[in-house]
């Protein structure tokens, strides 16, 4: 299997990519186009023989009664055997009577025929009741003797009228190859004028998107291969290519995104893997500071060596998810304002910053999380707040940076605030999406995607509770974990 048909191919099944013109939707079309205007025809056909034949019977009729019209005002007898032979040779018949009164004159007879094996009486005669003798006699007529009787015009008299059906056979057999004749040009006909017109207006529209996916498969990141839709066209057709045009360059956009976090995480691993040395060795001596007696080292080195546990811990887990994926959270009970404080310190806010910041998380309130999950999307709610407000310059301008938390039953709800410009409606509408959640020129985005990814390990929220100038509110929703019932019952078993 080439390349060109692996791409097209899904599901393990190889992809048929060339149509052969039997299989194609054209020579389906336009077989179905004359299976169709045929299968018309041929219901067309069946009234239509049976009108001839009812015809052509009338046409003889009346004929004859011209013929006995005039034999009845003279005497029949004075015609010679000859001119009546002519009479009834001009018509093709063998007997010509009148029935007038109740009483029958036979007026010319030739060869009298042992036997009539049909009677048609004409005026009972119409075009349905009649289709099945005249496909009989289109079929196996030829040799048969026939009687047509009945009144013509406006005549109370009956006129008969006894003919052999080999010339009606023949007639019919002649107007047959006529309407099949005629049935098939019109089908062929009509056929190619609907194909040219279903082909320029649907057929041909579908042939180009269908290259236009195949062309899309083969090269995903080329924009030669989406579809360029064809005027504002309004129908089914129409939406369908702008549809495709657009899923096409969203799908673009999207394998680029996804490119670039590829070569990303390619370039973080690799950084990441020398700094997570580069961070062991400051921890191996960041452990001598605990030896140093100074109270001012003493205070903030606990901090110092936490900040670079979760460094490392960060270098180690960006390294295995290039290999995997990120760790499921290690949850545990833990005190929120102390992580808070934690990430404060991270911060480095100065005094001179113009930055407050508040800690207004209760030093009772406890949460069930991974304390070094939940620090980093504290970390990252934070440090985009501080971004935020450190670009206003004015000092009368009040930057100030809120985190508190509240409960309700087993879900806890840690909120933080800052009365910064507030979120552009660009990052509003892509707040989660890795290098489109930005709100800072130059930004990536990642900090909000990584937080979100975090809290719904923990099978909770994100959200963006408000957002105008002034005030920035995101909340952190996390519920507890489910007690397990084994567990519980463990608990409270008491000793014997």
């Amino acid at each position: 299997m080439t390349e060109a048909a692996d791409t097209g191919a899904y599901a393990g099944k190889p992809a048929d990519r060339s149509v052969p013109l039997s299989r194609g939707l054209s020579s389906k079309l336009l077989l179905l186009t004359i299976a169709f205007v045929l299968f018309a025809e041929v219901l067309f056909f069946l009234p239509s023989i049976a009108s001839y034949r009812l015809r052509w019977l009338e046409e003889r009729l009346a004929t004859a009664a011209a013929v006995a019209a005039i034999l009845v005002q003279g005497d029949p007898t004075s015609l010679s055997r000859a001119a009546q032979n002519d009479v009834l040779m001009a018509i093709g018949a063998k007997a010509i009577a009148v029935r007038d009164g109740g009483v029958s004159r036979l007026l010319v007879v030739t060869d009298m025929p042992p036997q009539v094996d049909e009677h048609i009486d004409i005026t009972k005669e119409d075009v349905l009741s009649s289709m099945p003798a005249a496909i009989d006699t289109l079929l196996f007529g030829g040799n048969r003797m026939l009687r047509v009787f009945g009144t013509v015009g406006e005549s109370q008299k009956e006129f008969e009228l006894v003919i052999p059906d080999y010339r009606l056979h023949r007639a019919m057999l002649a107007n047959a190859r006529y309407i099949v004749f005629v049935s098939l040009l019109i089908s062929l006909c009509t056929a190619a004028l609907v194909y040219a017109a279903i082909d320029r207006i649907m057929i041909g529209p579908i042939r180009a998107m269908t290259r236009s996916m195949l062309t899309f498969s083969d090269a995903p990141d080329s924009p030669a291969g989406v579809i360029v839709p064809t005027g504002a066209r309004g129908d089914e057709i129409g939406v369908a290519e702008r549809e495709l045009a657009a899923m096409q360059q969203h799908l673009q956009k999207m394998l680029n995104e996804q490119k670039h976090l590829a070569d990303l995480g390619l370039a973080v691993s690799k950084i990441n893997h020398d700094m997570r040395n580069i961070l062991a060795s400051a921890q191996l001596m960041s452990d001598r500071l605990r030896q140093v007696k100074d109270p001012a080292v003493q205070a903030f080195a606990p901090k110092l060596l936490r900040t670079l546990d979760r460094a490392v811990a960060y270098s180690e887990n960006v390294l295995s998810y290039g290999r995997a994926q990120e760790l499921p959270p290690a949850r545990r009970r833990l005190r929120l304002s102390q992580l808070v404080d934690d990430v404060h310190g991270l911060l480095g806010l100065e005094p001179d910053s113009g930055i407050e910041f508040f800690n207004a998380v209760d030093t009772d309130f406890e949460i069930d999380a991974d304390p070094d999950q939940l620090f980093r999307v504290l970390t990252n709610l934070c440090r985009n707040a501080v971004q935020a407000m450190a670009g206003v310059a004015d000092s009368a301008i009040v930057n100030r940076l809120t985190v508190y938390a509240e409960r309700e039953g087993s879900v806890s709800r840690i909120l933080v605030a800052d009365t910064g410009p507030g979120l552009p409606q660009k990052a509003r509408e892509n707040l989660f999406a890795a290098f489109r959640g930005s709100a800072r020129s130059g930004g990536t985005g990642l900090g909000l995607a990584i937080a979100y990814e975090l809290v719904r390990a923990h099978g909770g929220s994100l959200e963006l509770v408000e957002s105008n100038g002034g005030r920035t509110v995101f909340a952190v929703t996390i519920p507890d974990q489910p007690v397990r019932l084994d567990e519980a019952r463990n608990g409270l078993r008491r000793p014997a």
